[in-house]
C-alpha cells in the first residue's frame, strides 16, 4: 500500500503528515508505522507524525503521535502547520479555523503570503498549573497547588523546577548556560522521573531580558529538538510566575524564534510562529513490514 505524506517544520520542529481524508490506516498499525518513518536512517525522519482528521467538534482533529509511537496531546509547532496544510490543500478557505486533539480545541489565525499560509497565532488556551491536573506528584494535602520554583533530585544533582501543563507535561528550569548543556544525558533521566506520573517534556530555560529567553527542549517521547511550541508557552507562563519577564516574550530556539503571550486578564496564552512546507512524497508499507518508497 502507497501512502502520500507531506514533510513539514515550524522553528525546525518536524512532522510527517497524513491526510486522514484519503489515507485510511488502520489505528492499530499507527503506531509502529509512525515509529518507522519517523525514522531519520531508515525512514522519512522527523519528531513524530500527524493525521489530519475529519472532526465534528471543530473544522479538524490532529491526531498526534511521538517519534517512539505513543500518542501525545497536543503539539504547538504541529498544529500551525495542521492549519497551513489544510489551507494550502484546499480543504478550507478560511484563515481562522478550530482543531481539537484529544477532546482539546484550539483555534487559529492564519496570515498569508502569496496566497499560502505563512505564519499562524494559535489560541492555546489557559495554562494548567495545579500538580494533579499537569500531572506531577507532590507531597500530601499540595495536590491542586501550583509547582513553583520546586526541588527536584536528579542523577544525584538539584534542580528547581516549576510546571505547567498546555495540554501536555512540561517542567520548566532555569539555568545560566543553556548552550553547554549536555541535555543528551540528563534529558531522559527528567523525562522518565518518578515524579511524572505521564513523563514530562523538560524545558531548560536562560533568562536574556525582560522580553527575550533562550531554550532548549527534550521532548517526551522524541529527545531533544529544535522547537516546542507548548514547550514555549509553559516557558513564558513559568517566567512570568517566577516574575523574570513581561508578559510577551520572544523564545529562541534552536530552530527559530516563537512570540509567545500569557494575557493574564484572559487567562489565555497565544503563539505565534511560523509553519513550512518540506517536501511531499510516498510512503510504501504492508501491515507492520513498511519500507520507505
Amino acid at each position: 500500500m502507497t501512502m502520500k505524506f507531506t514533510k513539514m517544520q515550524g522553528c525546525g520542529n518536524d512532522y510527517i503528515y497524513i491526510n486522514g481524508f484519503t489515507e485510511h490506516v488502520p489505528q492499530e498499525d499507527k503506531p509502529e508505522l509512525v515509529r518507522r518513518i519517523s525514522d531519520r536512517h531508515f525512514g522519512v525522519g522527523g519528531d513524530g507524525a500527524i493525521f489530519i482528521n475529519p472532526s465534528e467538534a471543530a473544522d479538524f482533529e490532529m491526531e498526534m503521535y511521538n517519534a517512539d509511537g505513543s500518542r501525545s496531546e497536543m503539539c504547538g509547532n504541529g498544529i500551525r502547520c495542521v492549519a497551513k496544510y489544510v489551507f494550502d490543500h484546499g480543504l478550507t478557505d478560511k484563515t481562522d479555523i478550530s482543531v481539537i486533539s484529544c477532546g482539546k480545541i484550539k483555534y487559529l489565525q492564519l496570515f498569508l503570503k502569496d496566497g499560502k499560509v505563512d505564519t499562524v497565532r494559535v489560541d492555546m488556551g489557559a495554562p494548567i498549573l495545579s500538580a494533579e491536573d499537569i500531572p506531577v506528584t507532590v507531597p500530601a494535602g499540595r495536590a491542586k497547588e501550583r509547582v513553583i520554583e520546586e526541588p527536584i533530585c536528579v542523577q544525584g544533582q538539584e534542580y528547581k523546577m516549576t510546571c505547567v501543563s498546555m495540554g501536555n507535561p512540561h517542567a520548566v528550569v532555569f539555568m545560566d548556560d543553556v548552550a553547554g548543556l549536555d541535555i543528551g544525558q540528563i534529558g531522559p533521566f527528567f523525562e522518565n522521573h518518578e515524579r511524572f506520573p505521564n513523563r514530562t517534556n523538560t524545558e531548560f530555560v536562560k533568562v536574556l531580558d525582560r522580553k527575550t529567553v533562550q531554550m532548549r527542549v527534550w521532548e517526551r517521547g522524541t529527545g531533544e529538538t529544535l522547537a516546542c511550541g507548548t514547550g514555549s508557552c509553559a516557558t513564558v507562563v513559568a517566567c512570568i510566575l517566577n516574575g523574570l519577564t513581561d508578559h510577551t516574550v520572544t523564545v529562541k530556539l534552536l530552530g527559530g524564534e516563537l512570540e509567545i503571550t500569557w494575557d493574564t486578564d484572559k487567562d489565555t496564552v497565544y503563539m505565534t510562529g511560523p509553519a513550512v512546507t518540506v517536501f511531499d512524497g510516498e510512503y510504501e508499507y504492508c501491515g507492520c513490514t513498511e519500507k520507505e518508497q
